[in-house]
């Protein structure tokens, strides 16, 4: 007993000074999130940490002293956590989530929004064209109840009027609503059904346009069709731009399901969902900004032009944030 006392006092002698050392850099770090340290401190560290580890390694092997084997596993805790730990709080995970990740994982998903957003383009100007050569095209692209009025047989009036008439509860207002709330399900699922090797994704974005196009169809058989835009490019552009990438990201995962390349099924999945699980999230904090583009400026702004001026400096918002502003390195 006495021969392992001693051998115990000689281990801690030789090793000690290190132990201090780490002991001391860690409550610094702990106590500024490492503002306190300079470059050489915070490189000791992990040196450090690693020589706590062997440390406690020997004692466990050689069974020394176990008050001493309690403080080398406190302080390797404790290192370990400074090393490899997360650090950030939960504001700092945000902002990095808005400034890097999700601008990040949208570029990267480039090709994917270009099918998207065509397929949408392509759709809606399938159902306007089919819908101003015979009307009889809109009831097949647009419920009965969804229609309510605004079909080929309304007045330019009474179409007017919708669109510039604030106080309308009836009018536009349904259809923007439901408007609404099919795109946010249509993002969802355009999502979720990308692993059914895209094509649910890829219907659901062409049925999407088609619904739009029919309308404006409608609308400018009467003179109002760029009256219309501006009616729903004002929060239009933010939540279609949301649908698109929200297939965009549907997209990814069934093409990575499908065609894995070189990795292995599992790997470019987990890949896959990575950045398309950042790009929903993003997704959902753009229909929340275009419901409130739709709740308020459309309901308050009915001119035209205003409107339009709206969806332009949204549109080129959304497009600098994405894919210019970071890339310019300002970021």
């Amino acid at each position: 007993m006495e021969q392992l006392t001693l051998k115990s006092h000689r281990f801690r002698a030789e090793r000690e000074a290190d132990w201090r050392k780490l002991e001391g850099l860690l409550d610094r770090f702990e106590k500024s999130r490492g503002s306190e340290l300079d470059d050489d401190e915070v490189v000791a560290i992990p040196v450090l940490y690693r020589s706590a580890l062997s440390s406690l390694s020997t004692a466990r092997a050689v069974s020394l002293d176990q008050n001493l084997i309690a403080y080398l596993e406190s302080l390797c805790t404790r290192a370990y956590y400074c090393v490899y730990g997360t650090r950030s709080t939960v504001a700092e995970r945000v902002v990095r989530f808005l400034v890097r990740d999700w601008p990040q994982s949208v570029r990267m998903l480039w090709r994917e929004t270009i099918v998207s957003g065509a397929l949408g383009i392509l759709a809606t100007f399938t159902a306007y064209f089919l819908v101003r050569a015979n009307s009889a095209w809109f009831y097949d692209f647009i419920p009965a109840g969804l229609a309510d009025g605004r079909d080929p047989g309304a007045s330019t009036e009474a179409l007017r009027q919708t669109l510039f008439d604030a106080h309308d509860v009836n009018g536009l207002g349904a259809f923007s609503s439901f408007l609404f709330t099919h795109n946010a399900q249509v993002s969802l699922l355009a999502f979720a059904l990308g692993f059914a090797a895209c094509l649910p994704t890829a219907f659901l974005l062409f049925d999407n346009g088609l619904t739009l196009g029919a309308f404006f169809a409608v609308y400018a058989a009467h003179g109002l069709g760029f009256d219309l835009g501006g009616w729903l490019f004002i929060h239009g552009v933010t939540e279609l731009f949301a649908v698109t990438l929200a297939g965009a990201a549907g997209f990814r995962i069934g093409w990575a399901l499908a065609f894995p390349g070189d990795r292995a099924r599992l790997d470019a999945l987990k890949e896959a969902g990575r950045i398309a699980a950042n790009v929903m999230m993003g997704v959902v904090i753009m229909l929340m900004f275009a419901g409130l583009l739709e709740g308020f400026a459309r309901q308050l702004i009915t001119s035209t032009l205003i409107r339009y001026a709206i969806a332009i400096a949204t549109g080129l918002i959304w497009l600098g944030y994405f894919y210019f502003y970071r890339r310019a390195g300002r970021l």
